[in-house]
């Protein structure tokens, strides 16, 4: 089934379209290709979903896949050129994990369950330590920006692929999509209207004490792998005006501002 999701009645409601695919192999890919060859027929704050997506990519093009109906690969277009400064692009994936990691709780809550979602920097959101949700976030030429979010809705313990994932289901919450998604882009809406209202300040728009309140990096000694292979240890301080994270090298007190990199949680948060 191809359709503009009948079956998504709330999550339609709030998005601008909204279209479900049975199968994708990769819902970012193919929503980059459709918003740049018909951007009218997919206007921001548009998304395009499915539950089985078979050539899935994550940061540093890997690529992974689940199996089908265990997930939800969710792919939103933003067009925010003119409305927020280049420097404020890398809020996005942060916006979008704590979003997704809102969205997580409001689930566990709802089925009776601790709700403990975080996000670990810059693109992951984690319930107790494992993975739940991945964050992608990928430029188009004319600087709309697509955000894709891989979440495990239904997968079992049996299925999933590392002891260091989980799921909605294995937490025991309902992983009803309409809920989920609704849920998502109602936070990513209210998180990204206030970004443009304060010009793309994350200061001002409330922003960055949303995602610090959620982030559970801050505080922990980390290994950061950087592009080229390169590493640095430290504790992570803070985010900076742009989104990027702190690294406070506790032998010397320098400290490194980074951008991109893995970022592996090296002990509890101090």
């Amino acid at each position: 089934m191809t359709a503009d999701a009948p079956l998504l009645p709330r999550s339609t409601a709030i998005a601008q379209r909204l279209r479900w695919v049975s199968e994708s192999g990769s819902t970012n890919a193919d929503l980059l290709a459709a918003a740049t060859a018909d951007s009218a027929q997919w206007p921001h704050f548009s998304v395009l979903l499915t539950d089985t997506q078979v050539a899935g990519r994550g940061r540093l093009d890997r690529a992974w896949s689940s199996p089908s109906g265990s997930g939800l690969a969710i792919s939103l277009l933003i067009r925010p050129a003119g409305k927020l400064p280049m420097g404020s692009y890398g809020w996005l994936s942060l916006l979008a994990g704590t979003a997704m990691a809102e969205a997580v709780n409001s689930r566990l809550s709802a089925a009776g369950v601790a709700p403990d979602a975080r996000v670990k920097w810059p693109n992951d959101v984690l319930v107790a330590g494992k993975k739940i949700c991945g964050v992608l976030a990928e430029i188009t030429a004319d600087a709309s920006v697509v955000i894709g979010t891989g979440i495990n809705t239904a997968m079992t313990a049996e299925q999933l692929p590392v002891d260091t994932a989980t799921s909605l289901a294995v937490l025991g919450a309902d992983p009803d999509a309409d809920a989920l998604l609704h849920a998502y882009l109602t936070t990513f809406a209210e998180l990204y209207d206030a970004l443009v209202a304060s010009g793309g300040d994350a200061e001002a728009s409330g922003l960055r004490r949303r995602v610090e309140a959620r982030c559970d990096t801050l505080g922990r000694s980390v290994r950061v792998e950087l592009p080229g292979g390169r590493f640095r240890f430290g504790r992570a301080e803070r985010l900076d005006r742009d989104g990027r994270i702190v690294i406070l090298d506790t032998e010397t007190g320098e400290r490194d501002t980074v951008s991109a990199g893995d970022i592996t949680h090296l002990r509890t948060q101090d």
